[in-house]
Formats: structure tokens, sequence, C-alpha cells
């Protein structure tokens, strides 16, 4: 856990950014990896410095694909990047369905 600590740390640390962790669906196991990116974000001490939002959406072939979004409060373009990420979300949920 420190490790992933240290990586998010030094990621924030270098770059005025956002992090979008989306887990890998090769061989099923994105659901456990999405809970365990949650409860490891639930347990850093800073968790206040950022706001965490996650979706999931399942693509047309059934797959379950969970994205994470992780952006410091004080972004320049936090409000905008939120709304995005919001939007984006949304949007991938409902194409779907529309398509059959």
């Amino acid at each position: 856990m420190k490790t992933i600590f240290a990586i998010v740390n030094e990621f924030f640390n270098k770059n005025m950014s956002a992090l979008l962790y989306i887990c890998e669906t090769g061989d099923g196991k994105q659901i456990a990896r999405s809970r365990l990116f949650s409860s490891w974000f639930e347990s850093y001490e800073y968790t206040n410095m950022f706001t965490c939002m996650s979706t999931s959406i399942y693509d047309m072939e059934g797959i379950f694909n969970s994205a994470t979004l992780l952006i410091p409060i004080c972004h320049p373009n936090y409000k905008d990047v939120i709304n995005e990420f919001a939007e984006t979300s949304a949007l991938l949920k409902d194409k779907p369905n529309k398509l059959h």
C-alpha cells in the first residue's frame, strides 16, 4: 500500500493533472481490482485533498469495465474535469443500450 501512495504522491507532486484508473479486463478480475483500489484510497491519509469518482460501464459485449478519476481539489480545472468525467460516464453507460 505504501508503494501505491508513493506513486500517487510523486505523480501529483510533478503534475497538476488528474489520474484516470481503468481496470484491466482480460482475466475477469476487474471488479476485485476496482474494490482494491477503492480500499487503498480510503485508507490514504490525504483523502481530503482529492476527489475520487468511480464509474462502472458494461460494454457492447457485456464486459464490466471500471474507471476511477482521482483529482486534487486544488486542480485549476477541477469543476470542468469532474463535469466531463460525469458526463462521459453517463454517455457511455447509455450508449450500448441504444445500439441494441
